[in-house]
């Protein structure tokens, strides 16, 4: 069965069905990486299952990230093996057999600079993040290190400034659309049998007499209706919100969050020629040169972040310190007028211990579970790469004793797209051929969708004129637009350019160039009138404006302040039918 997400046309019904029907096993708050992986564990156990977002799937950190899927070096220098070597096992899983279609290899540079001590000293490192990559592993997916001199620098990153290192160790790691694996998630969940629905806030945790949590009382931010689902348990994982979801509970403990903001800059790939990455590091953080397939994903920032959570900018400050820090080591200086795109996310830094004494389960220095009250726990802390293993820690815990006898299954469940990815690259010629697309476009796709490219071809089948790319964003085909409204439940046109797609970071001007190509398409699909669609093209260029401005402004305060004062886009779209 064809997985397809609630749309505007039947989530009412949906959420109807939520308040009205049997009791949940499990409700999951929160719809990034981990309450994706949450909502995907529970029910994969059998468990009857449902998970909320407030926003669109991966709106908040989970879709900024810096777009890796790796062990984690610096982890190695403060000699938490057990945390690299867990990591590194969820990475092998990912390209091996769970996401091999989301998931690929990519290779860095790691520059050496001092010839007598440095190079046996990373080598060691690298050499033993190496081997934690294959212990336990049938097939493993990555090549081993490889020493290379200046020439062999200069063969894989021909802009290297001269002088900028003596040579580098050459290593793999992995490389993820972060949105695209979040989504994937969410269907697949969908698919057996999860109930999931964006842009729904949980505003309250009812309790029964025995004071347990019963469930949530959801708004759907739609509409403004809200409704309570009764759920056996509740597992909340909203990130740098994790406070305030706990608030709502009237709970005096849980966890403790900071937010910390990274930004990354998208320049294009043929203004630096090399075909690795490379890792530099900074005084304040790790600094990564990301190869993509139209261009580079260069950061990152790690500055503390006390403005608005839901509208994190990168400022002038900003770009111009990850431009100042990427330029150590490149040849040809970039500049502002180099940077096409940028964003920023928030990362949500947990802190030591709880806000209290109940029950809590301490996983790694990466992440903590912990029941705050009864029936509702919480998650916080990870990173994208082991989102399964703290998925199934979640429910773990929420189960109790039930767990031994319903075992997580994720490691063994492939994601929408995983099966019959591998045949179909062999057959991408003529998998296209009858849609007049190249052998490159039908590998994209497949990079992006796998297997279930099939419900894109079955969309130009009844449509053949969505055969054709956008005109003003050609790495699309007009049927991804169709299809993030029919199958992947885009409300609105900004999650098009957010999620389904990339475009307001990866193409110039925030993909504005296909905005009322885009506009037309969804309006179509999703049946809006011509005054709100307008209302959509004009929420989302406001957005691009705001960030715009925002990213001429040094001051984070300020920056923040012209971002906030952008209503979203469910305000503006109701501003505008008023």
């Amino acid at each position: 069965m064809s997985p397809r997400l609630p749309s505007a046309g039947n989530r009412d019904a949906v959420l109807d069905e939520l308040a009205d029907g049997p009791e949940l096993d499990v409700l999951v708050v929160g719809g990034g990486v981990t309450g994706a992986g949450i909502a995907l564990d529970a029910v994969s156990r059998g468990l009857r299952t449902a998970i909320v977002e407030a926003q669109d799937w991966a709106g908040g950190t989970s879709q900024w990230s810096s777009k890796l899927v790796h062990g984690g070096l610096r982890y190695l220098q403060q000699l938490d093996f057990k945390l690299v070597a867990e990591a590194l096992r969820e990475r092998e899983l990912l390209l091996d057999s769970l996401a091999p279609h989301l998931v690929k290899p990519v290779p860095f540079l790691y520059p050496i600079t001092h010839r007598a001590w440095e190079r046996p000293y990373v080598a060691a490192g690298i050499g033993l993040y190496d081997a934690l990559a294959h212990v336990g592993a049938k097939n493993a997916t990555m090549p081993i290190q490889r020493h290379l001199g200046m020439k062999g620098v200069k063969e894989a990153f021909p802009d290297v400034k001269d002088g900028s290192m003596v040579g580098a160790i050459k290593y793999w790691d992995g490389k993820v659309d972060d949105a695209r694996l979040v989504l994937t998630l969410v269907r697949t969940a969908a698919r057996l049998g999860a109930t999931a629905v964006p842009r729904a806030k949980a505003v309250s945790f009812p309790q029964d007499d025995s004071g347990r949590v019963s469930g949530a009382v959801i708004r759907d931010l739609e509409t403004g209706r809200d409704r309570t689902v009764r759920a056996k348990s509740v597992i909340t994982a909203t990130g740098v919100w994790t406070e305030k979801t706990q608030d709502l509970a009237g709970a005096d403990g849980g966890l403790k969050v900071l937010a910390s903001k990274g930004i990354h800059i998208i320049v294009p790939r043929e203004r630096i020629s090399g075909e690795s990455g490379l890792i530099l590091q900074t005084e304040k953080s790790v600094l990564f040169v990301i190869p993509w397939e139209r261009y580079w994903i260069i950061g990152t920032t790690d500055t503390p972040y006390h403005q608005e959570l839901s509208t994190p900018v990168a400022t002038s400050a900003d770009i111009d310190y990850v431009i100042e820090h990427a330029n150590v080591v490149l040849d040809k200086p970039l500049t502002r007028d180099d940077v096409i795109g940028t964003y920023a996310g928030l990362r949500p830094l947990l802190q030591p211990g709880t806000k209290g004494d109940e029950q809590s389960t301490k996983i790694s220095r990466e992440h903590t579970v912990t029941e705050v009250l009864p029936g509702l726990v919480a998650i916080a802390g990870g990173k994208l790469t082991t989102y399964r293993v703290m998925a199934e820690d979640a429910v773990d815990l929420a189960l109790g004793s039930r767990a031994k006898d319903l075992p997580s299954v994720t490691a063994k469940t492939p994601l929408l797209g995983a099966d019959g990815y591998l045949p179909l690259t062999r057959q991408a010629g003529s998998l296209g051929a009858p849609y007049g697309w190249t052998e490159q476009q039908v590998m994209r796709m497949l990079d992006r969708y796998g297997s279930a490219i099939s419900e894109i071809t079955e969309l130009v089948d009844e449509r053949p004129e969505l055969a054709a790319p956008l005109q003003g964003a050609p790495a699309y085909l007009r049927a991804e637009i169709v299809h993030g409204c029919t199958h992947e439940g885009a409300l609105h046109l900004e999650d098009l350019f957010d999620v389904r797609t990339r475009l307001t970071w990866e193409a110039p001007n925030h993909g504005l160039d296909a905005v009322e190509e885009i506009a037309d398409l969804a309006a179509e699909a999703l049946g809006w009138d011509h005054a709100r669609r307008d209302a959509e093209v004009r929420s989302y260029r406001d957005r691009c404006a705001a960030q715009d401005a925002a990213a001429a402004i040094a001051d984070e305060p300020a920056a923040a302040a012209v971002r906030s004062e952008v209503p979203d886009v469910v305000e503006a779209v109701a501003l505008a039918a008023r």
